[in-house]
Order: structure tokens, then sequence, then C-alpha cells
């Protein structure tokens, strides 16, 4: 609630070191794009007086651009600063409460404590608020779980963190977009319409921020600023329309238990395909049809070697289908090697030819008679 009595949406972030329960928390009236992740990261530095060696991330876009069926690849801006400050990144999984339970419980606290019953005027004073309330409640009360002021555990726990040298260089960006919040139902609304976005685009706890833009006929909808159209249409001329690409309906029919019995049918040792499959699905239950995907790729781009591949995995205690990819190139980038080395003869004695001797000769020899 504002102080003219109209709701307005905030967004903060909130950061917690493990041992001592020390909080940070910041707010903005916008969601986040990469940068404002970046500089709330160096303000936490500041503020926990050091770095920690890894950062555990509950699941968000900003930081991340796929989960490559588990062998994470992250934005280009967050991998740049991640290697200029050179943190570990845990990045949580779904409910998974012993990783983010932490976080979560900051996420509550910070809701039903310092936000509940709030009046909001303008961010500024809202920030100064929030850090007074962290000195004075969020960081000063004693912690139910480890039964301290997170303050004082924090003066010792400051100690073990690592320095941070220097001032982040930040690259700073000018371009100003709108952006509509997807809803649930998979639409976003604009203009008092509503308009369509592909099945599953919406994720639950997820950010479900899509950037918009328009010319005189089309709205345009993509999920990063400057990446890739994800849905087109024209835009309504009425209010209240719902505006449906039929593609943006269809479900995906990919079976899990087809493609493990594709993938079994296709190798020919059915017990190290059982055994390879059982390994996928304990390590990446939630990546099990993206790493089956990466099987049929190896399986149809190095059919020679995929078998051998599987074996030397099997040797080695690996289990991911990524690693069989590059066990199998490197199997034929090996096996080209070798070929070229024994196709290859020695330019020097290439013209040489063997003399030739009767059987005669060996005979004289063997008989004690003299070598000629």
């Amino acid at each position: 609630m504002t102080t003219e009595g109209t709701y307005r949406k905030l967004y903060f972030i909130g950061f917690v070191l493990a041992h001592s329960r020390f909080k940070y928390v910041e707010f903005l009236d916008r969601p986040f794009r990469a940068s404002d992740l970046i500089h709330m990261h160096e303000n936490a530095f500041r503020h926990f007086g050091g770095m920690s060696q890894e950062i555990v991330y509950d699941q968000d876009r900003l930081l991340m651009v796929s989960e490559n069926s588990g062998d994470l690849i992250m934005t280009a801006e967050f991998t740049k600063y991640q290697q200029t400050r050179k943190f570990k990144v845990y990045l949580c999984r779904k409910s998974d409460p012993q990783s983010k339970g932490k976080i979560e419980q900051v996420v509550k606290y910070v809701k039903n404590n310092f936000v509940k019953n709030r009046i909001f005027d303008n961010l500024m004073d809202w920030q100064a608020a929030c850090m007074k309330w962290l000195k004075r409640t969020g960081n000063y009360k004693v912690h139910h779980n480890i039964k301290k002021r997170p303050f004082e555990v924090h003066a010792l726990e400051k100690q073990h963190l690592q320095k941070v040298s220097g001032t982040y260089i930040f690259e700073k960006v000018f371009t100003s977009s709108i952006t509509r919040d997807i809803k649930h139902d998979n639409v976003i609304r604009f203009g008092s319409n509503r308009y369509s976005v592909p099945r599953g685009t919406y994720r639950k706890g997820a950010p479900n921020i899509a950037y918009v833009q328009t010319d005189n006929h089309h709205l345009y909808i993509r999920l990063q600023e400057q990446g890739e159209i994800l849905a087109k249409h024209r835009l309504a001329k009425g209010k209240g329309e719902v505006i449906s690409d039929p593609a943006h309906r269809e479900r995906n029919q990919t079976k899990r238990d087809g493609l493990i019995q594709q993938v079994q049918d296709q190798l020919a040792d059915a017990e190290t395909s059982t055994w390879f499959i059982e390994r996928l699905t304990e390590r990446y239950p939630r990546h099990l049809i993206d790493q089956l995907k990466v099987v049929q790729s190896v399986i149809g781009n190095y059919p020679d070697f995929v078998d051998e591949a599987l074996d030397e995995m099997k040797r080695l205690k690996l289990t991911s289908a990524n690693d069989l990819r590059d066990i199998a190139i490197s199997l034929e980038i090996e096996s080209q090697k070798n070929q070229k080395k024994a196709g290859t003869i020695n330019e020097k004695y290439k013209d040489f030819v063997a003399p030739e001797r009767t059987a005669d000769i060996y005979l004289s020899v063997l008989q004690g008679g003299e070598n000629r």
C-alpha cells in the first residue's frame, strides 16, 4: 500500500550467510535485470564485509540461460562477473528444502515482518527503512535455529570471508524496455487485452517476466531484452480481447519411457545400457529426458564409438550424457589419427626393392655350404 492509497508491486533479493544467518535485503520497484543482480551482489559483499567461497542460488532466469541437462550454462553477464569474483555457484533444484530452506525463511521473514502493514512512499526511504529493520530486528533478534543473535555470530564468521578486491566495472545499459508479468495460464496483459505465449513459458517460482515491443500492427514478446521473439501477435483494436496462437496450446508428446526404450534398443550391450540409464535416472531426475536426447545424438553421430565410450564411462565411473559425447568424440579423433599413421609411407624408402633369392641358396647354407 502506498501513501496515495494505491497498491505498488515491489521486488527484492535476499542474501544470508549460512553460519551466522546474517542477512542483507535490497528492493526495487521494477523487475530485476542481470545488471541489478550484479550490483546487489556487490552491495551484499560490502554489507557482509567479504565474500563466501560458494554461493547457493534458488533458480533464477537472470543468472541461468539453460540447465543444459544438469551441466549449467549461465548468462553472459553473470558468467563474466562470477569469473571475475571467482566464487563457486551452486544452483538449487526444485523442492530441495535442505539447500534452499535458509533463503526461503529469509523471504518469508521479510514479507511477514518488514513489509507487512508498512506504507510505501518512495524507494529510497523504503530501502533505508529496510536497513534499519535489519539492524534492529532482522540481524539483532535471537535466531530460532542457532539460538544466537546473527550480528554477534557474524563478527566471528566475518574473519573467514574472502576479501573483495577492487571495484567491479559495470557495463552501463541505457536501453529501457516495457515488461509484463507472465500469468499462470501463459498469457500477458497489454493494452487492456491478453496475449498468449507458448505452453510452459510460465514456471512456478521463476520471475516470469516478458519484454514486449510494438510497431504499428504487431506485438512482439521476448524473455530477454535482446533475445529471440517468443511470440508475435497482431495488436487488438478493442479491449478485453484474448489473442491466442493455436500453436501455443500444443503439448509435448515425448514420453520418458519411450526414450528409455529407444536408447536401450540402440545400444549393443543391454547390461551396460541398463547401468547407464539407472545412473542417469539417479543423478538427473529432473533432466532425464534431456540427458537421453544427448545419448541419442551420440548414437546417431558416433555409432562406431558409442559402445566403447560407454565402457570407458563405466570404468571411469562417469554418469553424464555430456561425458559420453566427449569420450565418443575423443575416440573418433584418435581413430582418425591411427588410420593416418597406418597409411603413411616413409618417402626415404618408398623406391627400395628387396632382393629375391632362390631356395637353393638357403638349402646350401643349411647344409654347411658357403653363403653366396
